[in-house]
């Protein structure tokens, strides 16, 4: 994994030789490498790639919440809007913002799905969420756009404490000890035992996941400017994240001591970041509260009382609804100025997360081949059913042509019902046919139908109806997409595809 980065020591390329043979051995977090290509994929704007970048985003609901913030925070008031789903922020931040952001938290959370010293690899993840956390809150204060770029560098800028204590906990062990008996701190001391240092490590590892240029720089260690100094773009973001680095391991074991490091971290630093030490500080103090809530094993986050709230959270009909009436929201704001296919997007992730469903698809009707085909998907698997998910638009008598003809919203509460089975067609049930219930949100423009949007519940999900209030929404949500598809003279309602 790390051979193609050269330590200046033959014991530093020892150890870089040893760190690739744990990663060949447990395998080289084959989920983070999959969610790298996809999301650089997306940055670099191939294949439908907002979509593609929802979809990634939305697999992960600690992603999902994070780039939702970042879209809602003071960064990007100018916009002047609310942002409720990860199909809007996609459009509001573009992709190179979220990108950065997913590459660094997909590290994090595959660090920490397969540690083996759960303990050690933890703190030192937790500590780079909170280093995040901290770029974040400085960024605000500074009214950078670089932020969402800082936000990431910070989480990284600790890869090679993470990637040691991951792949190689007995080292990280050996580490400790000799910088307890020489009173050295474990960054001082690693060159004396692995013959390159920690940051080297990180560096090593970003650069054979091919993380972007600006990213790796960003990731360097650099001590305050002197007084009036020019700084570069790049210099700031590796400013704040070695900033934010250093003071989230003061501030992650929440102890007495940890105000006074700050404060004389935050004295170094005000000046070459742009932001006054009081307004640094106060930024720092509302990085502590945000974590007390994103964190679950620091002292800082009081873990036992997190547990406790959670536990006393359930899962309410309203909040559904909430998430509906936030898609609607969205879409409202953006009628004037989405394309229709950003509609459909934005209208099956609403449904999709507001409705819990297994499963959501968009079809759109092509006219000149004559079919229906499925072109958006959310759900676990559903991406390799597309190509089965065709069918003639010919009537026949099953419950889609059904439902594509009376142009209002069908519930099938019981897919399995044996008196059922007649009106469900071939390709459904060689596609979809885990589904227990399902609904149809047909589509029509200028009175021809143009596709539908499809939900299903598979049997995980317990028994449900659909209540009146959520038949409104849904057809609220319809009427919105069919507008946008109308407002567009002189395009056809296959454009819903683009």
């Amino acid at each position: 994994m790390i051979s193609s980065y050269k330590a200046g020591t033959a014991l530093g390329n020892r150890t870089l030789t040893e760190l690739g043979d744990c990663t060949r051995r447990r395998g080289d977090m084959p989920g983070f490498a999959k969610a790298i290509t996809a999301i650089l994929g997306a940055m670099r704007g191939e294949d439908e790639h907002e979509f593609n970048l929802t979809r990634t985003v939305l697999s992960d609901p600690v992603l999902t919440q994070k780039v939702l913030r970042l879209a809602n925070s003071g960064m990007y008031s100018a916009f002047g809007q609310h942002v409720n789903t990860v199909s809007k922020a996609v459009l509001v931040l573009g992709t190179e913002a979220i990108g950065h952001l997913a590459l660094g938290l997909k590290l994090i959370e595959e660090l920490a799905a397969t540690s083996n010293d759960a303990t050690i690899a933890h703190i030192e993840m937790e500590k780079a969420v909170l280093a995040g956390i901290v770029a974040q809150q400085v960024a605000y204060a500074a009214e950078s756009r670089h932020g969402e770029e800082a936000v990431v560098c910070s989480m990284l800028h600790t890869l090679g404490r993470m990637m040691l204590t991951f792949y190689m906990p007995e080292r990280w062990h050996e580490l400790q000890r000799l910088a307890d008996q020489t009173q050295r701190t474990v960054e001082d001391a690693a060159p004396e035992l692995l013959g390159l240092s920690l940051e080297e490590i990180g560096h090593a590892a970003a650069l054979h996941w091919g993380l972007p240029k600006a990213l790796l720089s960003g990731m360097r260690t650099l001590a305050p400017a002197a007084p009036g100094a020019a700084i570069s773009p790049s210099d700031w973001i590796a400013g704040l994240s070695t900033m934010a680095a250093t003071c989230a391991e003061f501030l992650w074991h929440d102890d007495p001591a940890a105000a006074d490091k700050v404060r004389q971290l935050t004295d170094g630093y005000a000046a070459m970041l742009g932001v006054d030490a009081p307004n640094l500080v106060h930024a720092i103090e509302q990085a502590k509260v945000i974590a007390a809530n994103d964190l679950t094993i620091a002292p800082l986050s009081r873990p036992a009382e997190r547990r406790a709230r959670a536990l006393a959270k359930t899962r309410q009909r309203a909040a559904g609804n909430k998430i509906l009436l936030s898609g609607l929201a969205d879409m409202r704001d953006m009628l004037e100025t989405a394309n229709p296919g950003q509609m459909v997007q934005i209208a099956l992730e609403t449904v999709y997360k507001g409705l819990d469903f297994s499963r959501a698809v968009a079809f759109v009707r092509n006219r000149k081949d004559n079919q229906y085909a499925a072109k958006i998907c959310f759900g676990e698997g559903t991406r390799e059913l597309l190509p089965a998910m065709v069918f003639d638009d010919a009537y026949e008598p099953n419950v889609f042509h059904a439902a594509l003809n009376s142009d209002r919203v069908i519930f099938i509460e019981n897919a399995h019902d044996a008196k059922f089975a007649a009106k469900l067609p071939l390709w459904w049930r060689s596609s979809l046919a885990e589904a227990r219930s399902f609904v149809i949100l047909p589509l029509s423009a200028n009175g021809q139908p143009a596709g539908f949007l499809y939900g299903d519940w598979d049997e995980s999900f317990p028994p449900i109806s659909l209540s009146q209030t959520e038949f409104s929404l849904l057809n609220d949500m319809r009427a919105m997409v069919v507008r946008a598809v109308e407002r567009r003279h002189g395009v056809a309602p296959e454009a819903v595809a683009r």
